[in-house]
């Protein structure tokens, strides 16, 4: 059971048409954002966020913003966001095999090395005590500019707050969600847990 229950999707028109982003992004709009919505504010706000974050404006795809949020929720332990992250890595276009092996980023070799610099900074920005370091720094600067960096930083901030909401929240996980937390997660022990 979450913490909170989610309103029906029409339960706030403006909400629920800011959130059609969603049907894209996921198929479905997530219960978090349901949630939100009792304060109709937080709900316009995130979603406004969301598609400002996950706008393209350099080299970073939709793909690897997805892939950079799904390395930030595995190291809070919000399996929500991981489920949520991979799902629209995969609907973003993801190659299936960075999918399968997301886990293995560092040393798979469908991954490129501008890939792994990306994905080791999502994972050193979203650890408590924060980890970005003089090498993190260096090995972005190495093959990202710096809106590219900047486009980065946004995604794993969002995912920062998703995590915090959804794990504190117990959110339920909807059913697309948890179908591509099983396929690309569950051979790795991922489970919906709370979530459910």
């Amino acid at each position: 059971m979450p913490l909170v229950n989610p309103l029906p999707a029409e339960h706030d028109p403006e909400t629920r048409e800011l959130a059609a982003f969603f049907n894209e992004t996921l198929g479905f709009c997530p219960n978090s954002v349901l949630t939100m919505q009792i304060r109709p504010e937080i709900a316009r706000a995130f979603i406004n966020l969301n598609k400002a974050v996950m706008e393209n404006k350099g080299r970073v795809t939709s793909a690897l913003k997805r892939m950079i949020a799904w390395v930030s929720s595995n190291a809070t332990g919000c399996r929500y966001c991981q489920a949520h992250a991979i799902r629209a890595a995969e609907r973003y276009g993801a190659e299936q095999e960075k999918l399968d092996n997301i886990w293995d980023y560092r040393t798979h070799p469908a991954f490129t090395e501008a890939e792994r610099a990306a994905l080791d900074f999502s994972l050193a920005a979203s650890m408590v005590p924060n980890a970005v370091d003089e090498t993190i720094k260096k090995e972005l600067h190495t093959y990202w500019d710096e809106g590219e960096i900047v486009e980065m930083l946004g995604v794993i901030s969002l995912f920062g707050y998703l995590n915090r909401w959804n794990d504190s929240m117990g959110t339920s996980l909807e059913e697309g969600a948890i179908e591509s937390g099983k396929q690309y997660l569950g051979k790795h022990g991922w489970e919906v847990g709370k979530h459910e």
